[in-house]
């Protein structure tokens, strides 16, 4: 089995409303695909949400960096994971989001050609029923109120508050509210996607960690030592989003007393393998685990970050499928929330069926 084609493609998706993050709206969401071919006939579709504040890529980037790296696939078998990893790194240096997009549509084309879903390409699924994280990220008080129980009514476990963008004391007094008014019934985490300073930070976990379970990357993800200060100050665990790259950049976190867990995204680190392998040493470690998706990603990779939560040994924190929050999917079997709860596909590849006339009428001019 062969690569003959890639055809990379970005698309603009709008979410069902605006959520704000650290002092951002997003209303639409960049995304890139790719389509990849064999020479048996075989499809794989990956997918990526740009981040620059975390990956330091755009779509465009990510579109430069997946045709630079085609030549050197076409004739490659998509199964041969490891080594495409490596052939990738030699390659071209970063650019982890274009690199998880191809490695997403290898993954999909392996499984459909062993007629295996990609959780059991990972080992197998640990677990079938997965708790989802919601977000409450409107901004507005009384409108993050009524999600929150809205969702707790409809048998969410989990819940992030979005903070970081307003007042300090606003964000304070807002998760107070949202943490009373729930009142123990979900684990409560609130992530300011490095929205503060150091001293932002204590001050917020001095007046609002108790009410939490974790709180979520609330320094630069370079400033590991001012996420220790924050952790010593702060009654509720601390979790590591931005900050974490690389499987050293986890045994940082770790060694520095810095982080008690993290929040794992392919496009930080590179791809479905790698993303694998971070929950293994977290396992090892002791550290806590949520896997995520990007703001926002349709049920593509989705889906990939179901296969690899199924097969974590280590899933206290919940998995966090962004597809929900997309006003559009651009397949015709999307992921399913179901009482606050998610199970990976089963079908062979990601399990996922692509519409790719919907997919391509949001896709930009190439």
């Amino acid at each position: 089995m062969k690569i003959t084609k890639i055809l990379p493609i970005i698309a603009d998706l709008p979410l069902v409303r605006p959520i704000k993050m650290s002092g951002v709206e997003i209303s639409v969401s960049e995304n890139v695909f790719v389509k990849v071919e064999t020479d048996n006939g075989l499809v794989g579709w990956g997918e990526a949400s740009s981040s620059p504040a975390m990956t330091g890529e755009t779509v465009e980037s990510m579109m430069a960096a997946i045709r630079f790296l085609t030549p050197f696939f076409i004739g490659r078998d998509p199964s041969s994971f490891n080594q495409n990893l490596d052939e990738m790194d030699w390659r071209v240096y970063g650019n982890t989001s274009a690199k998880t997009v191809l490695e997403m549509a290898f993954y999909d084309i392996a499984g459909k050609n062993q007629n295996k879903s990609i959780v059991e390409l990972l080992g197998g699924a640990k677990r079938n029923s997965m708790p989802v994280v919601q977000m409450l990220a409107t901004g507005d008080l009384n409108t993050d109120l009524l999600d929150a129980q809205t969702k707790a009514d409809e048998g969410f476990a989990a819940m992030k508050i979005k903070v970081g963008g307003k007042p300090l004391s606003e964000d304070i007094e807002r998760t107070k509210a949202i943490s009373e008014s729930l009142n123990g019934k979900v684990q409560l985490s609130a992530d300011a996607n490095q929205g503060w300073s150091r001293d932002e930070g204590i001050e917020f976990a001095n007046n609002a960690s108790e009410f939490l379970d974790f709180l979520e990357q609330p320094v630069m993800g370079r400033d590991v030592e001012g996420m220790a200060k924050i952790a010593l100050q702060s009654s509720c665990l601390i979790s590591a989003d931005e900050g974490l790259h690389s499987l050293e950049d986890i045994r940082r976190h770790h060694r520095e007393l810095a982080a008690h867990g993290g929040s794992l995204k392919t496009i930080k680190l590179g791809g479905i393998t790698r993303a694998l392998q971070a929950t293994e040493l977290f396992h090892d470690l002791g550290m806590n685990v949520n896997l995520a998706g990007k703001t926002a990603e349709t049920s593509i990779a989705s889906a990939a970050i179901l296969h690899i939560a199924a097969a974590a040994k280590n899933l206290f924190w919940g998995v966090s499928p962004t597809a929900p929050y997309l006003a559009v999917d651009v397949v015709y079997n999307p992921i399913v929330v179901k009482s606050g709860h998610v199970q990976a596909p089963v079908e062979p590849g990601l399990g996922v069926m692509v519409n790719e006339d919907a997919l391509l009428s949001y896709a930009r001019p190439s």
